[in-house]
């Protein structure tokens, strides 16, 4: 039997920037990595390289703590450098950006309607929402191939629901995909038959699948 082709795209969530270590919220918002995140990201590569995880290119949004992530791996894995898609970026938050999140909190109204702008000019949930459908059709005219798709919590979250068919909710109210820093999501694009499918999901710890996946 023939075997389909396949684009996989491993999904992964920056790592610790100064914005996670302090309790700011970001958005788009431009912090680096803190050292505790590079080296993260430095000891992720060690344990991909020793497993023979590698890519053929990796994605990156343009903003530091995504873009430093994607160059470190890069760089430890033997890869071309990052390719910067402004796609990723992560949600912008408008007046919010770069705050504490405790100022923020006490800010927020009770009840994020579906449509409403984040911090008065940011990207409301439904913004978000058509802005990670940009990205799942960006990603499907893209060859076979293995890709490292770097990017933020927020974003990668409104990629997996576009991508599964998931449509968004007032107040966050639908199932969320827990990514913590340097976490990541596997998913694969039957290039052929124009399907995806969702096949991996952890913090980071775990290993990317490194085979090929059996179409459903």
């Amino acid at each position: 039997m023939r075997t389909a082709a396949q684009a996989v795209f491993t999904l992964l969530r920056h790592a610790e920037s100064v914005g996670n270590a302090e309790g700011i919220r970001q958005g788009q918002g431009d912090l680096p990595l803190t050292e505790r995140g590079r080296a993260a990201t430095r000891a992720l590569a060690r344990r991909w390289r020793a497993a023979g995880v590698t890519f053929d290119q990796v994605l990156t949004s343009p903003l530091r703590r995504a873009a430093e992530t994607a160059t470190l791996l890069a760089e430890a894995l033997h890869l071309p450098a990052p390719e910067v898609q402004p796609l990723l970026m992560e949600r912008d938050i408008g007046t919010f950006t770069l705050r504490p999140a405790a100022e923020v909190q006490a800010e927020e109204p009770p009840f994020w309607p579906l449509y409403e702008p984040v911090g008065g000019t940011g990207e409301s949930l439904w913004d978000l929402y058509l802005r990670a459908g940009q990205v799942v059709a960006h990603l499907a005219q893209r060859p076979p191939g293995r890709y490292l798709v770097v990017a933020h919590g927020m974003l990668l979250n409104m990629l997996l629901q576009a991508l599964l068919g998931m449509a968004p909710q007032a107040h966050f109210l639908w199932p969320h995909f827990m990514l913590p820093n340097l976490g990541a999501a596997v998913v694969v694009h039957f290039v052929p038959h124009h399907r995806w499918a969702l096949v991996h999901l952890a913090g980071p710890d775990a290993l990317p699948p490194l085979g090929r996946v059996a179409a459903q």
